[in-house]
Order: C-alpha cells, then sequence, then structure tokens
C-alpha cells in the first residue's frame, strides 16, 4: 500500500449512510502487512439475496471457486475479505483454507457455511493460513455496527493509494433506499466480468436472480469497461447483497430485473458501478494521468469496445500521455492491432478536443503548441472516429509510468 496518495483521487468521500441489515467490522489478523487492518467482516441479517460476477480467468482463486458454488443458493449471512494474501495457485492447501474460514465465519455469526462468501487479494502462490482468522471473526461478529464503509474499504486494500467508496439514494415504491458500495484495485486489472474485489450493499428488497441479473448487466459498461495494464486478475470478484429491510418502509418486493418500479434503481445501481470504476482508474500503479478512450463511428458497439480496449491497453499510448505527449501515431497503431473493421484514410483523432488527425492524416490546423499545452492536463480524452457506422463505446484507463515498474518490481519484497 503506497504512503502517498494518486493526484487523481476524489477531491472529497462521500458519507456513507447506515444500510439496515449490514454490520461492518475490521481487524489485523497478521496475513502479511504488520500495523494495519487487513480483515473485514460483514455481516447480513437472515434473507439477504446475494448475487456475484467473478473472473474469467482460467486460474482462479480458491475463493472465487467458493463463492461461485454458494451462489446457487442465493443467499448471505457474512462476506470476510482479506487483503496480503489472494489464496491463488494453492491447490488442496487453498481449498481448505476457505473451508477452514467459512467454518469459523458460520461459527462465529451462527448460520450455515454455504451463507458465507469470501474474496481475498494480495500475493498470488503464498498459502493463506486460515487459523489467523480463529478467534479474530468471532470478535469481528460481536463487535460489528452499521456503518463506517471507509473505514472497511481500507481494510481491503493492497497497492491502492485511497479508500474507494460511492453511494446512492433513490426512491423504490413508497420508501427511500440506499445503494453503498466500496472495491479496491490498482494494479493487474482488466476486470472482464468483474473488478479486483467489489462489494455492493442495498436494503432493496430484490430476488437473487433479479439482483444477478442487474449485476451482469450493470458491469458490461462500467467495471468491464475499465483496464490498467491488460491484466485479468485470479481473483476479480463483484459481490452485491440486498437485505431487504426497505420492504419494512414500503418498498414492493421485486422478482424480476425488468420490473418497470426498477428504472430509477436500476440508474442508481449502475451510477455506483460506475463511480467506483473510474477510482480504481484513477488509482492505478503510478498514475498521473485519467484517461477516457472514446471510439464513435464503429461497426458495431463489440467493435468499438475492442478497439478502445486496444488503445487503452496500449503501452506505447499510455507511456507517451505520461509523457504529454500527443502521438496520434501510437493511437493509429493499437487502431490497426485490433483485428476490427478500420479504414485508414476514414480515421480521425482527437486529444482533449482538440483534433489532430482527419481523414488518415495530420489535421491541417494542427498546433504542437496547443496540442502540448491540453495534454498537461490531469485528465485525457481521446476520441477516434473511424466513420464506418453507428458503433460507438467508451473505457476509461490512465497513462503508464515509471512508478507502475517500480511498484511491481517490488511487490513481493
Amino acid at each position: 500500500m503506497s504512503s502517498s496518495v494518486s493526484p487523481l483521487a476524489p477531491k472529497t468521500v462521500p458519507d456513507m449512510p447506515v444500510i439496515a441489515g449490514i454490520r461492518l467490522a475490521t481487524a489485523e489478523a497478521g496475513i502479511r502487512y504488520k500495523n494495519r487492518t487487513d480483515v473485514l467482516l460483514a455481516v447480513m441479517d437472515k434473507g439477504t439475496a446475494v448475487a456475484g460476477v467473478f473472473t474469467r480467468s482460467k486460474c482462479p482463486s480458491a475463493p472465487v471457486e467458493w463463492c461461485r458454488a454458494k451462489l446457487k443458493g442465493g443467499k448471505a449471512r457474512a462476506l470476510v475479505v482479506n487483503s496480503g494474501n489472494a489464496n491463488a495457485f494453492t491447490g488442496k492447501t487453498g481449498r481448505a483454507s476457505t473451508a477452514l474460514t467459512a467454518k469459523i465465519a458460520a461459527k462465529a455469526v451462527g448460520c450455515s457455511e454455504s451463507e458465507i462468501f469470501l474474496a481475498s487479494t494480495g500475493v498470488i502462490g503464498e498459502p493463506l493460513d486460515a487459523t489467523k482468522f480463529d478467534g479474530v471473526l468471532g470478535r469481528l461478529a460481536e463487535t460489528a455496527e452499521p456503518g463506517d464503509y471507509l473505514t472497511a474499504a481500507k481494510a481491503i486494500m493492497t497497492t491502492d493509494t485511497f479508500p474507494k467508496v460511492a453511494t446512492a439514494t433513490v426512491k423504490l415504491g413508497k420508501a427511500k433506499v440506499t445503494i453503498n458500495g466500496m472495491a479496491k484495485g490498482a494494479g493487474m486489472i482488466a476486470p472482464d466480468m468483474a473488478t479486483m474485489l467489489s462489494f455492493i450493499f442495498t436494503d432493496a428488497p430484490i430476488a437473487p436472480a433479479a439482483l444477478q441479473a442487474l449485476l451482469k448487466s450493470g458491469v458490461e459498461d462500467t467495471f468491464n469497461a475499465v483496464t490498467i495494464d491488460g491484466d485479468t486478475s485470479t481473483s476479480d470478484t463483484l459481490l452485491a447483497f440486498a437485505t431487504g429491510a426497505a420492504a419494512e418502509h414500503g418498498a414492493p418486493r421485486i422478482s424480476r430485473a425488468s420490473d418497470p418500479r426498477l428504472k430509477a434503481f436500476v440508474k442508481a445501481f449502475n451510477q455506483v458501478l460506475a463511480n467506483l470504476a473510474e477510482q480504481v482508474a484513477r488509482d492505478g500503479e503510478g498514475a498521473r494521468k485519467l484517461v477516457e478512450i472514446t471510439v464513435e463511428g464503429a461497426k458495431t458497439k463489440a467493435s468499438a469496445r475492442k478497439i478502445a480496449m486496444s488503445i487503452a491497453n496500449s503501452p506505447l499510448v499510455k507511456t507517451a500521455i505520461a509523457g504529454e505527449d500527443a502521438n496520434w501515431g501510437r493511437v493509429v497503431m493499437a487502431v490497426g492491432k485490433a483485428g476490427e473493421p478500420a479504414d485508414r484514410d476514414k480515421l480521425s483523432i482527437s486529444f482533449n478536443g482538440i483534433r489532430v488527425a482527419r481523414s488518415g492524416a495530420r489535421d491541417p490546423s494542427y498546433d504542437e503548441a496547443q496540442v502540448s499545452e491540453a495534454m498537461k492536463a490531469p485528465e485525457i480524452a481521446i476520441l477516434v472516429s473511424l466513420g464506418l457506422g453507428k458503433g460507438r463505446d467508451r473505457v476509461m484507463t490512465c497513462d503508464l509510468t515509471k512508478e507502475y515498474v517500480a511498484i511491481n518490481g517490488d511487490y513481493r519484497s
């Protein structure tokens, strides 16, 4: 965890409302770090619905496998998250660790092990000593209280420089419902169905199947439209929990994601996901520039996404931005290698609203001094117009600096 906060960090942190049916607590379990919290326990009331999306990596962590299996039950009573050790690529030992952690948590909370959800983040390949949770989780279950999502978000950080939280309040029927979220992630970010670790909590009464559909749809243009380095983690986990407590105040019980009464809720839910995803991009390891890449005029939205990701994941594009160089040649390269329909002679490129290339050549009005000044801004918008169709998409990323190399060169030290 860095001692200096990213210059792109949000200037303010929202007040996170209490959500009925959710209690949180953190502790120092000594998993890897010293003198800092590294374990989070979230305790949910009985009947809490759960949904989740996970990494598409073919080498998933033991906690990912555990959650996938337990998700079928649709109910959750507790979430245990640790930082410092990913419990990934740990074989039978890793699976035994998840089972033991769940057993300890279930005893502490007083529920079935099938209602325990787990997530781990940190070093890959190191065995996780789950006995360190013994006693700790029992104490946390007794002391857990509503609120303090910021402290909870700090406990799950690794190379993050700031805790990531977001909230929204919206009407559902006659009741106000709250959506709170937290995330961690700064490197090994190309989520591909989730993010490194993110957790969403709401008091809305939404059935598991409906919540699952909302989550699966919501990640596509939020977490799945973010990349730091093009590397999909073994541990990517995004879980959503709905306690249903707002039903007591007039919120209707929702069984279908297509229910028209969910319209405002879905918008707010996706806004929380988008907010957290952008914060992940703002905290990219060593980042000094937040980069928004928009591709328009593609054959399809899917084609626009692939081209935008090709640009966003290009080390040459990202280092040019770090050097404040509007090198459109590198963007042209990334468009061309994406394997999607593109016509060199129709291609136009803009940096922060200044068109630098048009119709396959340098723009006639190009002014080096003007563009160089624009590239000094902390936020860079790249617009690529293909001129082939109506497909459009947008992704978020950051620049690639020397500090990224330093952070990852020393990660296990």
